[in-house]
């Protein structure tokens, strides 16, 4: 071998080591990267690409992120809690701020994030409805990402101007003229999924905007006999049930982001849905005050009933695992994430230091409604067990869909709210 060739040799031997060094110090950063299986519900086309927000910011962290989306709140929630009961828990599970984890926190299966929520000073920057269900004898059990609004009406501009609606309704007397007319037009006054969630929130809607602040609180807070046997419940059912007259006959069993895209066709004129319907509109390239309004509630005081989406975090003492724990949570809560994730799932930051101006003229209602904090009042299942929400369900699904007296419906959410 001549002299030349061996300092070739030499050379490529040399490279070959720095390659192998090069591959090695990679694969151990790979390795020591915190990884996070992340189990939620997002699966509809908007909330897919909300969702992505959080895992690039994550991977931007220097995370691993593992995304696992099982379709149905109910069913992702029954696998992650089969999941932790089972000891194969994933990193991080979503949940509602609602009572719904109550009995993981209560059984040792959640680890806590105190650390993160002093340091972010959730007490002061988090609406109280929220941090009532996440802060259990001192410590905080969940991360929540976003605030969102259950009763809001949406309406579609060209429907409305199809039917001659030249104001936005102001009262619920306005709501269903605005309905009538839509009716008369020819086109679906109400677009709704015949599903009992969704009368869930219809319901919610009328006892809100017709009963009013102090008697939503002393129905479902206080769940007061007294209240739900009153002249002015009453009223509130039968404005729920007049809500029926104005949707389709293919409205049984449709999903909610369905029932949002009659409104984008132009085919409905209405929706009572939550703020996450705003995702869909964006998805569809609609505009917020030139495509479709919004109404946070037919009146100056209406309570503006909030929950929101939050992820827990299953008991483990695995550093590695309470590692990627940690990134995850800090992670979702970053300015940046926040504001990328919210605009495109519709609702709003979970803190309220972020910088909101650039975000839509819903939004902007919405941060204007929260500076009152006497608006701010949780949604139905801040205040009731998953158990007794069901009831109250069942009741109003079957008052909704056949000829039940409204007498009857009122002595049924009495036993449906009873501990």
């Amino acid at each position: 071998m001549t002299k030349q060739s061996r300092g070739a040799t030499r050379i490529a031997w040399v490279l070959l080591a720095m390659l192998a060094c090069a591959a090695g110090r990679s694969n151990a950063a790979a390795a020591a990267a915190p990884k996070a299986e992340v189990m939620h519900w997002w699966t509809s086309s908007s909330e897919s690409a909300a969702v992505r927000k959080f895992a690039d910011a994550y991977r931007a962290a220097g995370g691993v992120w593992g995304d696992t989306a099982i379709a149905g709140a109910d069913q992702a929630k029954a696998v992650a809690i089969n999941r932790i009961v089972g000891g194969n828990p994933p990193t991080a599970a979503q949940f509602n701020t609602t009572k719904q984890f109550r009995d993981l926190i209560d059984q040792g299966s959640l680890n806590n994030v105190d650390d993160i929520a002093v340091r972010d000073r959730w007490d002061q920057l988090m609406p109280q409805p929220i941090l009532d269900v996440i802060k259990v004898k001192g410590h905080f059990y969940a991360v929540p990402v976003d605030i969102h609004m259950s009763t809001w009406i949406w309406y579609s501009k060209a429907a409305f101007k199809k039917a001659g609606i030249a104001k936005e309704p102001a009262t619920p007397d306005e709501l269903f003229a605005a309905l009538d007319k839509l009716k008369a037009a020819g086109l679906v006054g109400l677009a709704h999924g015949g599903q009992p969630w969704q009368e869930n929130i219809l319901f919610q809607a009328m006892l809100a905007n017709v009963g009013g602040r102090e008697l939503y609180l002393q129905v479902l807070r206080d769940r007061s006999p007294k209240a739900i046997n009153s002249d002015a419940f009453k009223k509130v059912l039968l404005a729920f049930k007049r809500l029926q007259g104005y949707v389709d006959a293919g409205s049984p069993n449709r999903n909610w982001n369905d029932a949002t895209a009659m409104l984008i066709s132009g085919k409905a004129g209405v929706q009572i849905m939550g703020d996450w319907a705003k995702g869909e509109f964006a998805a569809a390239r609609q505009t917020a005050g030139k495509d479709f309004g919004c109404i946070p509630g037919l009146g100056a005081n209406v309570p503006y009933l909030i929950q929101g989406d939050a992820f827990v975090f299953p008991k483990t003492s695995n550093p590695e695992a309470v590692r990627a724990q940690k990134l995850l949570a800090a992670t979702m809560l970053t300015p940046g994430a926040q504001l990328e994730f919210n605009k495109i799932k519709g609702a709003l930051p979970i803190l309220s230091n972020v910088d909101t101006s650039g975000m839509d003229v819903c939004a902007q209602a919405g941060m204007a409604i929260l500076k009152d904090k006497t608006r701010a009042v949780g949604m139905i299942e801040v205040f009731l067990t998953p158990d007794q929400n069901g009831a109250l369900q069942d009741v109003l699904t079957t008052y909704w869909n056949t000829r039940m007296p409204v007498e009857k419906a009122q002595k049924g959410i009495v036993s449906a709210l009873q501990d």
